[in-house]
């Protein structure tokens, strides 16, 4: 291979994040940038919306761009109580900033209860107002962990993304 041939920046680019977060009283539920009505909700310095944080990880390690937590430190009072479609947005544009464009979001929210997959349709619709794309660009799933595990016994739930980016 020459060496003009290693320079080449491609042109599409894939992504892979992970996110959990404790479930707690006393905080209310954000899941893919909506309100989801359950007697517990996700413990972090933002509001813990874990599927935002998941993709937003997918999104920056496409990008080379490191992950979540060095461009919104849980050490700053500028992310606290942050509404992590605040953080989405910005993490598109900071993609954006290289030339990239989302071309597409897996995803899978792994949570005991509530039920996800009746608000699937509303945080779709959610996620793509905010990232500027259709809601056919964006898949969730949603799983359980069949009772096992820290989610199993919902001490707290996790997402996984993985996502296409596109210069």
């Amino acid at each position: 291979m020459q060496n003009s041939q290693l320079s080449v920046v491609p042109s599409f680019r894939v992504g892979m994040g992970y996110d959990v977060h404790r479930l707690v009283e006393g905080r209310a539920l954000f899941l893919g940038g909506i309100r989801i009505d359950h007697a517990l909700g996700l413990l972090g310095h933002s509001d813990a919306d874990v599927l935002i944080h998941a993709i937003c990880d997918a999104l920056l390690g496409a990008a080379n761009m490191r992950d979540i937590g060095y461009h919104f430190p849980d050490t700053s009072d500028a992310t606290l109580d942050m509404d992590s479609k605040i953080i989405l947005r910005k993490t598109v544009e900071l993609i954006a900033a290289k030339g990239y464009r989302v071309g597409n979001i897996d995803a899978t929210i792994c949570a005991e209860r509530p039920k996800i997959n009746p608000h699937i349709p509303a945080m779709q619709k959610c996620l793509a107002e905010v990232i500027g794309c259709g809601e056919d660009a964006i898949s969730i799933k949603a799983t359980t962990s069949e009772k096992m595990g820290f989610v199993g016994r919902e001490e707290g739930m996790a997402a996984y993304a993985v996502c296409l980016i596109a210069k």
